[in-house]
C-alpha cells in the first residue's frame, strides 16, 4: 500500500462520500488510488470552481464534507471563489491540494507557488503532510477540523512523492461522528425577560433557525407583541412553502435595513453573525444596528432551532397556523418579467425538491412567491463571489440523488461555472437550469445609478451589457451535452417546466426577460 491508497481509504472511512476533483500530474497517484476505495466516488470537473462550488451544495444538504482533489497552487486558486462563499455558508468541505515532490519543490519549479497562503485565505485549517506513514491520520484531521456543528474548510496539502511512497500498514479508520448542536440556556431567558418588559424586538434568523422546527417556532414568535421576524439576506439552506411561516429576507441595501431596524429597541441575533453592509457607502454606517442593540439568541453553529422554539414555549407563544398554497399564476400569453418567472417557477415546484438561487434579476420575485408553493428548500450566495448558482446545484442533486434541482440563475453570473453542464450531462442528473437571459449585469447599472449616474453613457454600458454579440445558451448547452429551449411567454415557461418534470435529465432553460 502507498500513501495516496491510505489517503483515500481513510476518507471512505471518515464517510467522505465523494470526491469533486480537477487532478493534474502531481495527484496521479491519487486518482490511481481511487479504485481501492470505490466507496469514494470521483466526479470530474472541468475547472476547479466546479468542484468547490459543487462541494459547497453536497455539504449543504448532505450535512457533511465532500472532499475536492486540486493541482497546486494555481488549480486551488481557481476554486478560491467559491470556497470564499463555502466559508461564508459554514459548509464542511475538506480540501487535498497535490504538491511536487518534497525533494523537488526547492528548486522553484514553474508551478510552484506558496499554497499555504492560498489555502489559508479560506481555511479554517491548514496541513501539508510531512510523511507518507501520517497522510491517513491527517486526512482525519482534516475531516474532524472541517466536520464542526459550525462547518469549517480543512485544506491538507499532499506532496507527490508522499504518495507514492510505500507504507507499512494498512491503517485503521473509524467512521467519525456528525456534531452535536446545543443552546445556551441563559442567552433564552435574556431575551424572553426583554419581552417581558415590554421591549420592541425584530429578530433576524438564519442558519439551523431556517429550517422547518426554526421556522415554525419563528411563526409562533411573530403572534406576540412588539416582535418581527427576518430571515437573514442571503441564507446558507432555508426551508420554504408547504405552509411554514414566510419569513422576509432582511433588506440588501443598507439604508433600507438600517430603516427598518431602527423601529425596534434590540436586534436579536438568531444563528447570524452581527449584521453588515455588503458595502460601505459614504454617509451610512457599515453597522446596522448599534452594538449596545444586540441581543444573541443563539450563534451560528447552535442549535437555533432549539433556541427558537425554548424562547416560543418560554413565553407561551401561541401554535402556529399554517399559511394556504395557493399561487396566483400570470397571464399566459404575457411576455416574461422577473415577477412572473417567480410565479410560474413556484407553482411547479414539485414537494421537497431544491432551488440554487444565484442573480438579482429573478432572485427576489422568486423568494416572495415561493411561500406558498410546496415545501421545498432554498440555497442562496453567502458570500457574493458569482459563479455558484449551477456548481452548488450540481453537489446538491449529487446529495440527494433522484431528487429534482432547479438552478434560477442569473445569466452573467452563470458564464463564471459554465462548464457544470458538462458535469451535470455526465452524471446526468435531474437540474434545471433557469437562465435569466437579460444581457446586462444589471445589479452593476443599479449600483451605478445610485452612484448618482442617472443615464448610463456608452462607455459605462460598455462594461455593464453583455451585448453584442449576444451568447447563445442553447449553442452552449448542446455542446455541453444538455437539452435546451428558449422561452419567451408565461405558457412557454409552463410548458418548458412540464417537460424537464417528464425527463429525468438535465435540460436548461433560457428566458428571454
Amino acid at each position: 500500500m502507498n500513501g495516496a491508497q491510505l489517503i483515500v481509504n481513510a476518507a471512505a472511512a471518515s464517510g467522505i462520500e465523494y470526491c469533486f476533483a480537477n487532478p493534474g500530474t502531481t495527484e496521479i497517484p491519487l486518482v490511481a488510488a481511487m479504485a481501492s476505495a470505490p466507496a469514494l466516488k470521483p466526479v470530474l470537473s472541468l475547472f476547479e470552481g466546479v468542484c468547490t462550488g459543487a462541494a459547497d451544495g453536497y455539504g449543504r444538504i448532505a450535512g457533511k464534507p465532500a472532499m475536492t482533489l486540486t493541482h497546486l497552487g494555481p488549480g486551488f486558486a481557481n476554486g478560491i471563489a467559491n470556497l470564499h462563499n463555502a466559508r461564508r455558508a459554514n459548509t464542511p468541505i475538506v480540501n487535498v491540494i497535490g504538491d511536487h515532490a518534497s525533494w523537488h519543490v526547492n528548486y522553484d519549479p514553474p508551478l510552484a507557488s506558496d499554497i499555504q497562503a492560498l489555502a489559508g485565505t479560506v481555511s479554517s485549517w491548514v496541513r501539508t503532510s510531512r510523511t507518507a506513514s501520517g497522510v491517513g491520520e491527517d486526512l482525519q484531521e482534516a475531516m474532524r477540523a472541517a466536520w464542526q456543528a459550525k462547518g469549517q474548510i480543512a485544506s491538507l496539502i499532499l506532496p507527490m512523492d508522499l504518495q507514492s511512497n510505500t507504507v507499512t500498514h494498512n491503517g485503521q479508520f473509524s467512521p467519525l461522528r456528525a456534531p452535536v448542536r446545543r443552546f445556551a440556556g441563559d442567552r433564552i431567558e435574556a431575551v424572553a425577560q426583554a419581552l417581558r418588559d415590554g421591549l420592541r424586538l425584530v429578530f433576524i434568523v438564519g442558519d439551523q433557525g431556517l429550517s422547518v422546527a426554526g421556522l415554525e417556532a419563528a411563526g409562533r414568535l411573530a403572534q406576540l407583541p412588539g416582535v418581527r421576524m427576518f430571515a437573514e439576506t442571503f441564507p446558507r439552506l432555508s426551508y420554504r412553502g408547504g405552509g411554514l411561516p414566510d419569513l422576509d429576507r432582511l433588506p440588501y441595501f443598507p439604508e433600507v435595513a438600517i430603516e427598518i431596524l431602527e423601529q425596534y429597541d434590540k436586534v436579536v441575533c438568531a444563528g447570524v453573525v452581527e449584521p453588515i453592509s455588503y458595502f460601505g457607502y459614504e454617509g451610512i454606517p457599515s453597522r446596522l444596528a448599534e452594538r449596545e442593540r444586540l441581543l444573541s439568541l443563539a450563534e451560528v453553529g447552535d442549535d437555533v432551532a432549539g433556541a427558537l422554539t425554548a424562547l416560543a414555549d418560554a413565553l407561551e407563544a401561541p401554535a402556529y397556523v399554517p399559511t394556504p398554497q395557493d399561487i396566483q399564476l400570470p397571464p399566459g400569453e404575457a411576455a416574461l418579467s422577473p415577477q412572473s418567472v417567480g410565479q410560474v417557477l413556484a407553482a411547479a415546484l414539485p414537494h421537497d425538491c431544491i432551488v440554487s438561487v444565484e442573480g438579482g434579476t429573478c432572485g427576489y420575485p422568486f423568494f416572495t412567491a415561493s411561500a406558498r408553493a410546496a415545501r421545498h428548500r432554498v440555497l442562496t450566495n453567502t458570500g457574493g463571489a458569482i459563479g455558484q448558482g449551477i456548481p452548488v446545484g450540481f453537489g446538491a442533486a449529487l446529495a440527494e440523488p433522484g431528487n429534482r434541482v432547479f438552478c434560477l440563475q442569473s445569466d452573467g453570473s452563470a458564464q463564471y461555472t459554465i462548464q457544470t453542464l458538462w458535469s451535470i450531462a455526465r452524471e446526468q442528473l435531474p437540474v434545471v437550469i433557469l437562465i435569466a437571459a437579460n444581457h446586462r449585469y444589471a445589479i452593476l447599472q443599479n449600483e451605478l445609478r445610485r452612484f448618482g449616474m442617472t443615464e448610463l453613457d456608452p462607455q459605462a454600458l460598455k462594461l455593464t451589457v453583455l451585448d453584442s454579440p449576444r451568447i447563445d445558451w442553447k449553442a452552449l448547452a448542446k455542446g455541453y451535452g444538455v437539452p435546451s429551449c428558449t422561452v419567451h411567454t408565461n405558457a412557454e415557461l409552463q410548458r418548458a417546466l412540464a417537460n424537464a418534470a417528464a425527463n429525468a435529465g438535465p435540460c436548461l432553460i433560457e428566458m428571454a426577460l
